[in-house]
């Protein structure tokens, strides 16, 4: 059997960490088993589904590496599909047209909520035999007797007495199909083998398994997640921070990252918390996955990031880098600073990329001010004659590179006879702006001579003139 999944979201807004978690699942168990991964826009609510929504789905996939196998599918294609299998249904009697009116199924609901009865269709048109017209619904006939027991792969067995079940709308007014009927006949047409979800869709799961055998259609295996929490207890959701895939982009975390974090929400493999995107794939099982809520913690995220950003191989973080500093108005493909030397500068100081951009912003353009206390420190008496000694020698350095930089500093030092932190403090609040930065040779090698000598006459002028 060849392992098809599937990831289908609702484009109704952003890609959400709970949606990514779901589809790096469906993805990992499609990896591992050599099967197909299908992303499904289930967009059939077409006042909330838009365009943006889409986008945002496909960015997140993309940023995520969550590549698909097929051409993504879109349930608004497929309305013909739709409307011969309700056709079908009510052909074999599976199905039935109810004229019953909002206002009717209100007051059914208000007197068996006073009841205190589990609000339900009472079938009244089940055996009516209604003819169809612009006020009917198609509704679908679920069994009165048996009951559904799912074999859930992390929840284990789940079984639902069909009398618990309503006879539900499979098709409004307009002719258009609901959720239900659209989930069953694409899993159906695309033989979806395992159905790997949100567990907010267990009660959907039941009243799928009586439609999909009334279609005489195989069973999928059903997998459903729990919930992803937020520190207090609550279900995760912006006031606990950052929820959308791209918003945590936009923040400076690495998709590497975001992927380690989301797999372990939930599932583990012994004790080892750092996984590289091939031992998720040859790790991964269903079998593993805890039954129970995790709770979504951003400082262990920012801990993975950190990480990341320390043992990744430069050239990887290089793209990431280059995009935060966009954001920042800086071309860094087009200056001559040594991205991957960049990186392996800033990344032990940084914990986010936005942290590794700011950071690097003096590299690429001339800061207004010094900081205010640094400068205080460091442009001492006398300094402007450390930095105009300093100014001198890197301009007759032969070659401009951190070893020979570093010799410089040192020697300045020692024909001053100053400590080194009296030469490379001055030294560094001249070149950088503030009294923080990567070693100063590295820093004087990835500014470059041109830089270097303009910041230190500057400085120079600037002590001279206060």
């Amino acid at each position: 059997m060849t392992v098809i999944t599937r990831f289908a979201p609702s484009p109704t807004g952003y890609l959400h960490v709970g949606g990514a978690r779901t589809a790096l699942f469906s993805w990992l168990y499609a990896r591992k088993h050599g099967g197909t991964f299908i992303l499904r826009i289930e967009d059939t609510d077409l006042e909330r589904s838009t365009q943006e929504s889409v986008q945002a789905i496909f960015d997140g996939m993309a940023w995520l590496g969550l590549n698909y196998d097929t051409e993504p599918t879109f349930q608004t294609h497929n309305f013909p599909r739709y409307k011969e299998v309700i056709g079908q249904l009510l052909e074999t009697g599976h199905a039935y047209y109810c004229d019953c009116s909002k206002e009717e199924l209100e007051i059914l609901r208000e007197q068996q909520m006073a009841a205190k009865e589990k609000p339900r269709y009472n079938g009244k048109c089940r055996d009516a035999n209604k003819p169809q017209s612009d006020k009917t619904v198609v509704r679908f006939k679920t069994p009165v007797d048996d009951a559904i027991t799912i074999p859930d792969l992390v929840k284990g067995d789940i079984t639902v007495a069909n009398k618990e079940l309503d006879d539900l709308v499979i098709a409004r007014t307009d002719g258009s199909p609901t959720y239900n009927l659209t989930v069953v006949v694409d899993d159906m047409d695309m033989k979806i083998t395992h159905v790997i979800r949100g567990d907010d869709h267990i009660n959907n799961t039941p009243r799928q398994i009586n439609i999909l055998k009334a279609l005489n259609a195989p069973l999928p295996e059903y997998a459903h997640l729990p919930m992803i929490l937020g520190s207090d207890g609550a279900r995760l959701s912006k006031r606990h921070g950052a929820v959308s895939v791209m918003q945590f982009r936009d923040e400076g975390y690495l998709p590497q990252a975001l992927l380690n974090y989301l797999v372990r929400l939930g599932w583990s493999h012994g004790d080892q918390e750092i996984f590289s995107i091939d031992e998720m794939i040859e790790f991964f099982d269903l079998a593993d996955v805890n039954g129970a809520a995790s709770t979504f913690n951003m400082e262990k995220l920012l801990w993975l990031n950190h990480h990341y950003l320390m043992h990744s191989e430069p050239k990887e973080i290089v793209p990431h880098l280059v995009w935060h500093l966009a954001q920042l108005g800086i071309d860094a493909k087009h200056e001559e600073v040594d991205l991957i030397e960049l990186v392996k500068a800033q990344r032990e100081r940084c914990k986010t990329l936005v942290e590794m951009a700011i950071a690097s912003v003096y590299f690429y353009r001339e800061f207004e001010n010094y900081d205010e206390k640094a400068a205080k420190k460091a442009f001492a008496e006398g300094s402007d004659k450390v930095l105009a000694t300093l100014k001198t020698a890197f301009a007759k350095v032969p070659t401009w590179e951190a070893e020979a930089l570093h010799d410089v500093v040192k020697n300045v030092a020692e024909t001053l006879e100053l400590g080194l932190g009296k030469v490379a403090q001055p030294l560094r609040v001249a070149i950088c702006g503030s009294g923080v930065s990567p070693s100063i040779d590295v820093t004087l090698s990835l500014l470059g001579r041109e830089k270097t000598l303009a910041r230190l006459q500057r400085a120079i002028s600037h002590i001279q003139t206060a």
